[in-house]
């Protein structure tokens, strides 16, 4: 319709990165056009000469390139992590990296002396068994 027709130029900056949107437009362009989006809905509403246009997107399109962005963010940032471990790991001196032997356990922890406790004041089957040594502290 030759009435909802309309021109106008927006300075923007073309960047390469890989991510789901094709543009991001700032409050200032959406200002520019008057627009109001909604997120949740996945629509733009701005005014037209005859009432509101809505500009709807295709939620399963949208659920798609969200899904990929988000594995892509997964991919790069467990990438830059395991970059920040190899490089962490090389100033750990060898010393630091001998695997000590355990501690023999607790001779309380070889104590078979237990209690039965219940969880739920309502079901008497449900308990748990505690060590009666243990230190409330």
């Amino acid at each position: 319709m030759a009435g909802n027709f309309c021109v106008e130029h927006i300075n923007f900056y073309v960047t390469d990165f890989n991510t789901a949107y094709h543009a991001i437009l700032g409050r200032p362009a959406l200002a520019k056009f008057m627009v109001i989006p909604h997120y949740a809905y996945l629509v733009l509403k701005m005014p037209e000469p005859a009432g509101v246009l809505a500009l709807w997107a295709n939620l399963s399109i949208a659920y798609t390139c969200e899904t990929e962005s988000l594995t892509l963010t997964k991919a790069t940032d467990v990438s830059i992590q395991m970059a920040s471990v190899v490089t962490d790991a090389k100033t750990v001196p060898t010393d630091d990296l001998e695997i000590t032997a355990l501690e023999p356990p607790h001779a309380s922890a070889k104590s078979k002396e237990t209690k039965e406790v219940g969880l739920d004041l309502d079901d008497p089957t449900k308990t748990i068994k505690i060590g009666v040594h243990l230190d409330p502290k």
